[in-house]
């Protein structure tokens, strides 16, 4: 499973455990909700640790918990390509 995918199903998994909105985690964690529902929609191609950090503050958990699932054993990272050689790096 890519990063991508792995994230947007753990914030989707934690939205349900905790009973959330996107809008009332994004007002707990003191973000923009436009950055959890660009995620969820796969606009976000790389969310940032910070702003899983302030996703773990307003669930009240820690990183930890946050990569705490068996899909993140085999989680692949996305390509990246230089843009000058258009080769993969």
């Amino acid at each position: 499973m890519i990063i991508t995918d792995a994230i947007n199903l753990r914030i989707s998994e934690l939205l349900k455990q905790h009973g959330l909105s996107v809008y009332a985690l994004s007002y707990r964690a003191g973000i923009s909700n436009s950055i959890i529902s660009d995620c969820k929609r796969g606009k976000v191609k790389e969310l940032s640790v910070s702003s899983i950090i302030h996703i773990c503050e307003g669930l009240n958990i820690e990183l930890k918990d946050f990569f705490d699932a068996e899909y993140f054993k085999d989680v692949e990272a996305i390509e990246r390509f230089d843009k000058n050689s258009s080769k993969v790096v």
